[in-house]
């Protein structure tokens, strides 16, 4: 009895053969979901190439912001406890409008220095780190403004120190790669001092 099984026909020599539709979500007749993941790709990858710029700009621009605002009596809401707590640390003997434009000229001197970056960065994240002392300093110094009565929960002008958290953990990693990497690795690939780009 005669076998009639059918050979499977082979493409001919030096042809391909055809790849099956894909049937991934998203890729198929060019979804929208496509542009879209590549859209979030080139942003992302935008962010990351310039996080450290990023980052050290955006705390330049609070510190500035805060800084012109301590230059006009009665702007700033923080300027009676600052001027408060450096009264403290000077023990009285500088008078309050020093202290105020003081306080003034420092805060926009270290936003200036952390936008532009480059040379004035180390020496910007130094007076950066002090000052910051001096304002963690105030939950000591100025306990009743700071600590709710009877309670470890601080007040609205604690919290307003507190949140420098924030910005102190922004600087530490800006200050990581001004500082911990060196010259070795602060400079990308194509040449360019991180510090210095944006």
């Amino acid at each position: 009895m005669r076998s009639h099984t059918v050979e499977p026909s082979l493409p001919p020599p030096g042809s391909s053969a055809p790849e099956p539709p894909s049937h991934k979500p998203g890729f198929a007749h060019g979804h929208p979901a496509t542009a879209g993941a590549r859209a979030l790709q080139r942003l992302a990858d935008h962010v990351n190439t310039r996080a450290l710029v990023l980052l050290r700009a955006t705390v330049g621009i609070v510190f500035l912001g805060f800084g012109v605002l301590k230059l006009f009596p009665s702007a700033s809401p923080a300027e009676q406890l600052a001027v408060d707590a450096a009264t403290k640390m000077t023990l009285g003997l500088v008078p309050e409008t020093v202290l105020l434009l003081s306080l003034a000229a420092l805060e926009t001197a270290i936003g200036i220095g952390l936008i532009a970056g480059g040379r004035l960065l180390r020496p910007t994240l130094v007076a950066f780190f002090l000052h910051m002392g001096g304002v963690f300093s105030t939950l000591l110094l100025l306990p009743d403004t700071m600590w709710q009565p009877h309670s470890p929960a601080p007040t609205m002008e604690g919290q307003y120190v507190v949140k420098n958290v924030v910005l102190v953990a922004v600087c530490l990693v800006v200050a990581a790669d001004a500082w911990g990497s060196g010259s070795r690795s602060s400079r990308r690939p194509d040449g360019a001092d991180r510090t210095t780009s944006g």
